[in-house]
C-alpha cells in the first residue's frame, strides 16, 4: 500500500458537480492499494500519517503532527499509484489490487483514521473526481507500507 501525503491549508473533492468531501488545515492523502495488501499495511500508513511531524511549530520548524494540530484528513482512492511505466507508453496496473479488496481496504484506511481522532473525508470511490488543494509549503511526501522507496 502506498500513499502520497500532501500537506494542505484545504482541500476538497468534487464528483459530478458536488463537493463530496472537504478539509481544512491538515493533509491530502492519495491511497493506492496494491496487491497483497491487508489491514496491516493500512495501520503501518495511519500510523505513519497520523504522526509525521511536517507541521509547524511556533519557531517555524516541522515539529508537529497532524495529531498535534488537529488537522483533518481527506482521502482519495487512486490506483494510478500503482502505475508501473518501465515499458513502452501505456502504464500497467497489474500490480493494483482488485476493486472488491480496495475498496474494502480504502473504507478500512478512512475508519481506522476516524478512530484515531482525526476528522477524515473523503473522495467516492471508482469515480470520476475533481480535486482542489491548496498544498502549503508545499509538503508532498511518498510512503509505502512496504518500504521499498
Amino acid at each position: 500500500m502506498r500513499m502520497v501525503v500532501q500537506r494542505v491549508s484545504e482541500a476538497k473533492v468534487v464528483v459530478d458537480d458536488q463537493v463530496v468531501g472537504k478539509i481544512e488545515k491538515g493533509v491530502l492523502v492519495f491511497l493506492g492499494i496494491g496487491e497483497g495488501d491487508d489491514e496491516k499495511d493500512a495501520d503501518y500508513l495511519i500510523e505513519k500519517v497520523v504522526n509525521l511531524r511536517i507541521f509547524e511549530d511556533h519557531e517555524g520548524k516541522m515539529n508537529l503532527s497532524l495529531k498535534d494540530i488537529k488537522g483533518e484528513m481527506l482521502v482519495i482512492s487512486q490506483f494510478t499509484l500503482w502505475g508501473d511505466c518501465r515499458k513502452g507508453r501505456r502504464p500497467s496496473f497489474s500490480r493494483a489490487a482488485p476493486p472488491q479488496v480496495a475498496n474494502r481496504l480504502y473504507q478500512y484506511f478512512i475508519s481506522a483514521s476516524n478512530k484515531q481522532g482525526i476528522k477524515v473525508s473523503s473522495g467516492k470511490f471508482q469515480a470520476m473526481m475533481e480535486v482542489n488543494l491548496l498544498n502549503k509549503g508545499p509538503v508532498t511526501l511518498l510512503v509505502d507500507s512496504k518500504k521499498l522507496f
